[in-house]
């Protein structure tokens, strides 16, 4: 329906009497005041029930035996975040959650080194800056879950597509809830090269017999072990190939002072220099 066209100005209405204006006040009013009493005798009862208490968060229970990364599916420890737990190995840029909350209090507020609060960022200084594969120079897609993440590093190929050679995973570490720093403590082993030999997180010695699968024709791999700051020992053109088919490496190294150790595999492309895929994993000392 259209609004009409009026031909002619309205006509001024009749002023209502005195009588008429009070008795249409009171209408107004009336209610108004109905409705402020009923509110403040809810409001009083209201105040006087115990406000909600939000329940306590289930205890986090430790896993029996020693995990990969990937396959911890459990959701964050009732301690996480408060500096006093962490689940994971921590491979890198922290040896510990202490140093990690010792990092938050000199980086605060703006501080040094803030790509740490990046996962992106942090995944792909690990790949170029300490595993020294520089040609792995881009983040393909990043799936975060809460304090973990799942981030894909990777290159582009001579014929122009990105390929993704690890898929590394990430949890925050430190004191507080938010803002804390990234660190590395896996890898998925989903991208046709694997390393599950030895376990996730148990002891080692040197020497120490790494293991895993791939998918290739005529791989030359590369196996590492590293400690915090340095490459302890590694062994260069282990042949392999075939579909999923077994791999082994036994590296001497020698020891340091760290209480973790990073064990890498890698395989060269078959085209041009570079890394074409790698795997990481975390053992103690």
């Amino acid at each position: 329906m259209t609004t009409p066209i009026l031909d002619q100005p309205p006509r001024t209405p009749r002023r209502p009497s005195r009588t008429r204006r009070l008795v249409g006040t009171l209408l107004v009013l009336v209610p108004v005041l109905v409705v402020a009493a009923v509110a403040v005798v809810l409001t009083r009862r209201g105040g006087e029930r115990a406000a909600p208490q939000p329940s306590p968060p289930p205890a986090a229970s430790a896993p029996s035996a020693p995990m990969t990364p990937e396959a911890t599916t459990a959701a964050p420890s009732a301690t996480a975040g408060a500096g006093a737990t962490f689940r994971y190995l921590p491979l890198w840029p922290f040896a510990s959650v202490d140093a990690a909350t010792a990092w938050q209090n000199e980086a605060n507020p703006g501080g040094h080194q803030p790509w740490r609060r990046d996962v992106a960022m942090t995944a792909l200084t690990f790949t170029q800056a300490y595993l020294g594969f520089p040609e792995v120079d881009r983040v393909l897609g990043a799936a975060p879950n809460g304090d973990e993440a799942w981030v894909g590093v990777g290159y582009r190929s001579e014929t122009g597509i990105d390929v993704v050679a690890a898929t590394l995973h990430l949890a925050q570490i430190g004191n507080g809830v938010g803002d804390r720093p990234w660190e590395v403590v896996g890898s998925d082993n989903r991208n046709g090269l694997t390393l599950t030999t030895p376990g996730y997180g148990t002891t080692v010695a040197s020497p120490v017999t790494m293991a895993g699968r791939v998918t290739g024709v005529d791989e030359s791999l590369r196996a590492q072990v590293r400690g915090r700051t340095a490459l302890l020992g590694e062994v260069v053109g282990v042949p392999a190939g075939g579909d999923n088919a077994l791999w082994s490496a036994t590296v001497t190294y020698r020891s340091g002072t760290d209480r973790t150790l990073l064990l890498v595999v890698s395989t060269s492309r078959h085209t041009g220099p570079g890394v074409a895929r790698f795997a990481i994993t975390g053992v103690r000392v």
